[in-house]
């Protein structure tokens, strides 16, 4: 992804299994292996306004399909995100519009090497992928949040608001239909579900899955 999307290193150890208890845990999806989020832009964007921000991504869209397919990998469908991100750089919020792509029929080494060529032809930092995976897969060190009612303002202010997550979390997306996805690590998943319930939102109406994330320059 651009150059919104560094994360802290995270050194939390205080992994709880209790944590997800009440959100919605669901298992590997059946139908989605992978997830690639990624985007063409290379500027750093501090202003919501931004008229880059109001791209559709759609010719960007068609391209990443085809990379993904000429890697004998299936392209399933994307979403259009707006990020969110704290710059420990610049000391503010930068802002990102990206799309998560389903990726399929890819094993681990085929999405890492798909997330690296897209990487150097969009001219990124990195781009980020997800494995969905069992829980208690050995290669399982984060989580996929979701969570409805959340728009890029209200992520904004939480970040503003909140040192501790913005510097573990880094920051997230949200969907234009109001859901967030916030990608962390597993060891950070308690400060997760704070950070989401300081958005307001239930932590019984978010859900989580579990699985590898990987940031491939």
């Amino acid at each position: 992804m651009g150059t919104g999307t560094a994360q802290a290193a995270s050194t939390s150890t205080s992994t709880s299994t209790s944590t997800s208890a009440s959100a919605s845990v669901l298992p590997a999806r059946a139908t989605v292996q992978a997830e690639i989020f990624a985007t063409n832009n290379t500027g750093q964007i501090t202003d919501p306004a931004d008229p880059r921000l109001r791209t559709r991504l759609i010719r960007f869209d068609r391209e990443v399909r085809d990379v993904i397919r000429s890697h004998h990998a299936r392209a399933g469908s994307s979403r259009l995100l707006d990020g969110v991100f704290w710059s420990s750089e610049l000391k503010k919020t930068t802002y990102e519009r990206s799309r998560e792509f389903d990726v399929n029929r890819v094993s681990a080494d085929g999405l890492h090497h798909i997330a690296g060529v897209l990487a150097k032809q969009y001219h990124q930092e990195s781009v980020l992928t997800f494995r969905h995976l069992p829980r208690t897969a050995a290669d399982t060190n984060a989580v996929d949040i979701e969570a409805p009612g959340v728009d890029a303002r209200r992520l904004h202010d939480a970040l503003v608001a909140d040192p501790v997550a913005r510097d573990r979390l880094g920051g997230g997306s949200v969907t234009t239909g109001g859901r967030l996805v916030l990608i962390a690590p597993l060891e950070d998943l308690a400060l997760a579900r704070k950070f989401v319930a300081g958005l307001g939102v239930d932590w019984a109406t978010a859900r989580v899955r579990y699985g590898a994330e990987e940031f491939v320059s």
